[in-house]
């Protein structure tokens, strides 16, 4: 389990909005064209693929800057662009996603392209197109300039090495040498087989086969690789590197010492983008204050969501809270939960094709109306939510004499019934906030209520979910089980026989 699993939650909760990451590295323009192979072609022994959809997608460091806005943050990117219309593509995307494109335009150079063609789940080809020539010495004076005004006011910085020359030895060398007389962390995914050019920067995070290239040691011995990366530390001026294993997960190495957190078990689509995410995860926790130890299997946890991906899809902090709330429900079996947490769990749940049930009440006694309620609720979907009405929710809708039970307790009981997913206490005397903010693909309530009249019912509609009603036990409410109790207690409610 993830150390301090509830102040992690919280911090990507809430802290990353308030991170902002300076990337720095070769962005590109991922294509893909999704199609079908029905033949082989008469003109040559290749198959030919029938063209159903195109996509296009940020990619290499501009990945990382997705994933990075995706979890929350605020984030400019910089780096050469071909001053074309890929160039222009590919900064309105990262507009569009939050993301600040500081890229310098350098004429007679292509922006950076690689374009998949897949049939099914089979990639058959790609084809890239990158730079020739190297940039001028003016174009690099720019983008350091570029660099050096976003700088001060950054909190973590990401360089993303992808071998298409944007980082040079000078220019990592510059970076790294700024940001350590501001205490700016640095963070690198390296592509470089001489990691010397990055001297200084906080870490380093290349997979096996980049460190086996760059130590010299068979990419086959992981001991070996692994401890030729520790005796390289000193040399390197860090503290501490992390080694992306693949599905063996990550190792975080220091000088005398080594951690190895194994990966996240899951179905692997594709792995493309995963190195991204785990350098966008890091960046950010380490900018939080949060310990590599614990960073390396929050990274893990990320990295194991866009691997179930296809093609270069960043993550997005919903999806890394829902997971994180998974890790929580198998330890501490949590079911009840505060709006932004139940939204995350929410969207756990939906990408497990999972179909969301909500209902609704007081449940101040709870009887054998309650439970068959929430039974035949439960077998609507395939998870429910109870929405409880709080204390002064209660009172607003039933008297100042009710709830008899406090919401606590009422809370914990519910949340004890297997049929209850996750209970969240509301204050309103309507629970439409809730419904619009969960958006159920079903909504119950009791068959006392015709579906006109029932709180979110249009609105549930209105995004293609449906509303059932279900049959009351007869003669069974808290208000007559209150009754019973002597025609004292029972003068003191109303004479409402609604299902509480």
């Amino acid at each position: 389990m993830i150390a301090n699993l509830p102040g992690i939650i919280a911090v990507v909760e809430s802290g990353w909005h308030s991170v902002r990451v300076l990337v720095v590295g070769d962005v590109m323009l991922d294509k893909y064209i999704w199609g079908d192979v029905e033949r082989i072609s008469p003109e040559a022994p290749v198959p030919v693929v029938r063209a159903a959809w195109h996509n296009e997608r940020p990619g290499g460091a501009a990945n990382v800057a997705m994933n990075l806005a995706g979890l929350g943050a605020c984030v400019t990117v910089a780096g050469f662009g071909g001053g074309d219309d890929e160039q222009a593509r590919l900064e309105s995307m990262l507009a569009e996603a939050g993301v600040e494109p500081g890229l310098t335009a350098v004429e007679a150079i292509p922006t950076t392209t690689k374009l998949r063609i897949f049939s099914g789940n089979q990639q058959m080809m790609r084809l890239d197109t990158e730079a020739a020539p190297s940039p001028s010495s003016a174009a690099y004076a720019k983008l350091l300039k570029s660099v050096s005004t976003a700088l001060p006011t950054a909190d973590v910085v990401v360089l993303s090495d992808y071998a298409k020359g944007v980082l040079t030895e000078a220019v990592c060398r510059s970076i790294i040498a700024e940001a350590g007389k501001l205490g700016v962390p640095v963070l690198v995914d390296p592509k470089q087989r001489d990691f010397s050019r990055y001297h200084g920067a906080t870490t380093i995070c290349p997979n096996l086969k980049e460190l086996s290239a760059a130590t010299g040691e068979p990419f086959s011995d992981i001991d070996r690789v692994l401890a030729a990366g520790q005796a390289a530390l000193g040399s390197l001026d860090m503290e501490f590197m992390v080694v992306t294993l693949s599905d063996k997960g990550i190792a975080v190495l220091r000088k005398d010492s080594r951690l190895h957190a194994p990966a996240v078990v899951r179905q692997v689509y594709d792995v493309s983008g995963a190195g991204d995410t785990v350098i966008a995860v890091l960046a950010l926790a380490l900018a939080c204050d949060v310990e590599i130890e614990t960073a390396v299997q929050l990274a893990n946890l990320a990295a194991g969501i866009v691997v179930n991906k296809a093609g270069t899809v960043p993550i997005q902090r919903e999806e890394l809270l829902g997971a994180l709330s998974q890790e929580l429900a198998l330890h501490m079996d949590e079911k009840i939960l505060p709006l932004k947490r139940l939204v995350s769990r929410v969207a756990m749940w939906r990408s497990a094709g999972d179909r969301v049930v909500f209902t609704n009440g007081c449940f101040d006694i709870l009887h054998i109306g309650h439970i068959t309620l929430l039974e035949e609720a439960r077998r609507k979907g395939d998870r429910l939510i109870v929405g409880l009405n709080s204390d002064e929710s209660v009172r607003q809708v039933k008297g100042p004499l009710r709830p008899i039970v406090g919401e606590r307790e009422r809370a914990r009981i519910l949340a004890a019934l297997s049929a209850v997913d996750a209970v969240i206490v509301f204050n309103e005397s309507t629970p439409l906030k809730l419904i619009e903010a969960i958006r159920p693909d079903v909504l119950v309530k009791g068959g006392d209520y015709c579906e006109e009249a029932v709180v979110g019912a249009r609105e549930v509609r209105v995004w293609g979910g449906r509303v059932e009603l279900i049959p009351l036990v007869e003669g069974i409410s808290t208000t007559r089980l209150i009754a019973r109790t002597g025609p004292k207690a029972s003068s003191r409610l109303t004479s409402s026989t609604v299902m509480a």
